[in-house]
């Protein structure tokens, strides 16, 4: 599969993740987030550049649902809940929020 972004071809796996996420770019997460159904706000971008964030730059840390709760709650200065992520990313915070990341599939069970 693949999606054109600004002329580009990105090659994505058959789920919609991208195969090298070293293409990903604002533009392709909000081609992405359409493809989704997800209209991105401030807090999809906050969760989003996060999980890119520990991928890239902490080992290629795909962080729990509780753990992206804790340090969204630091950054947003209030206590979100699992329902306020699953109202972002209705498929799963870690799994919906890592594919609109560029990020590859999380192969672990459960996202809690």
């Amino acid at each position: 599969m693949a999606i054109e972004v600004n002329g580009r071809t990105i090659a994505t796996t058959d789920t919609g993740y991208l195969e090298n996420h070293s293409d990903w770019d604002e533009d392709v997460a909000r081609k992405l987030a359409e493809i989704e159904g997800i209209e991105l706000t401030d807090k999809h971008w906050d969760v989003i550049n996060y999980l890119r964030d520990e991928y890239i730059n902490n080992g290629q840390n795909q962080p729990m649902e509780r753990v992206v709760l804790k340090d969204m709650g630091k950054m947003w200065g209030t206590k979100p809940t699992s329902k306020d992520l699953y109202l972002l990313f209705p498929l799963a915070p870690t799994k919906q929020g890592t594919k609109i990341a560029g990020l590859p599939a999380v192969k672990r069970k459960g996202g809690y």
